[in-house]
C-alpha cells in the first residue's frame, strides 16, 4: 500500500480504529466537494486578473501558493485535521492555480481549457484502465514511480535554490526538444501517481476511519493540481515554439 504521493501514506490508514469507516463512494463525494472549492478559488483570482489587473491579483495568488503549502504540510502530518484543512487547502490552491492560469491564458489564448480538458481526460482514462485491471500495481511499479517522483522533486528543488544565486538548470525550462521531453516525462510520472492513489484508496475502503475520506480526497486534489500545472507547463512550451 505504498504510494509516491506523500499525502497518502499507509500509516494513516493503519491508524483507523473506529466503527465508522471510509468508503470509496465517500472519498469520491469529498473529492467532488474539494474540486468545486478549488474551482471557486481559481475563479476568484482569474476574475481579479481580468477585471482589476495583475496588481490586484498577485497578493491573492502568492498567498494561495504559500498558504496551500503550509496547510498541505499540516494535513500530511495530522490527517485528522483533513475535514477542515482539506477545504482550506483547496481554496488556497485555487487562488494559486487561478492566477497562474490567467497569466498563461493572456499570453497563450485557449491554453487553459486545453490543460483542463487534458487533465480530466488523463484522470478518467487512467481510472478506466485501473478499474479494468489493465495496469497491475505491483511493488516494482510503486517503487519505480516513487523513485521517479523523488527525482523530479530533487530537480525542482535544485532549480529553486539555484535561482536564488542567479543560476538555473539548463534546457529543462526551455521550449527546445530537451525541455519539452522533460515536461512530457513529468506529466507521465504525475499521471502514474493517480494510479497509485486509486489503488491506495481502494485498499483503504472499509479499513480507514471516516475522516480519511477527506484525507484521501485531499491527496487526489494534490495530485490533480500537480498534473494540471505540468500539463499547463508542457502546453506553454509547445505554444512558445
Amino acid at each position: 500500500m505504498r504510494t509516491s504521493n506523500p499525502i497518502l501514506k499507509e500509516r494513516a490508514f493503519a491508524a483507523a480504529t473506529t466503527d465508522q469507516v471510509m468508503t470509496i463512494q465517500g472519498a469520491v463525494n469529498k473529492t467532488i466537494v474539494l474540486l468545486a472549492l478549488l474551482v471557486i478559488g481559481a475563479g476568484w483570482t482569474w476574475n481579479l486578473f481580468y477585471n482589476q489587473g495583475h496588481e490586484a491579483m498577485m497578493p491573492w495568488m502568492m498567498g494561495g501558493v504559500i498558504g496551500a503549502f503550509v496547510v498541505a504540510m499540516i494535513t500530511a502530518f495530522v490527517p485528522k485535521f483533513s475535514p477542515v484543512c482539506g477545504p482550506i487547502y483547496s481554496v488556497l490552491e485555487g487562488f494559486a492555480l487561478g492566477g497562474i492560469s490567467a497569466f498563461l491564458e493572456q499570453r497563450y489564448p485557449g491554453i487553459v481549457i486545453q490543460a483542463v480538458g487534458l487533465t480530466f481526460g488523463v484522470l478518467f482514462s487512467l481510472l478506466a484502465v485501473y478499474k479494468l485491471r489493465l495496469v497491475r500495481v505491483t511493488q516494482n511499479f510503486r517503487s519505480g514511480v516513487l523513485a521517479a517522483t523523488g527525482g523530479i522533486a530533487l530537480v525542482y528543488l535544485v532549480g529553486l535554490v539555484g535561482r536564488f544565486f542567479g543560476w538555473q538548470i539548463p534546457y529543462i525550462h526551455d521550449s527546445g526538444p530537451i525541455g519539452i521531453g522533460f515536461s512530457v516525462v513529468v506529466v507521465v510520472i504525475a499521471a502514474l501517481n493517480l494510479v497509485l492513489d486509486f489503488d491506495f484508496i481502494e485498499k483503504g475502503d472499509g479499513r480507514a476511519a471516516k475522516y480519511m475520506e477527506w484525507y484521501a480526497a485531499f491527496g487526489l486534489i494534490v495530485t490533480l493540481a500537480w498534473l494540471y500545472l505540468e500539463i499547463l507547463r508542457l502546453l506553454s512550451k509547445l505554444r512558445s515554439r
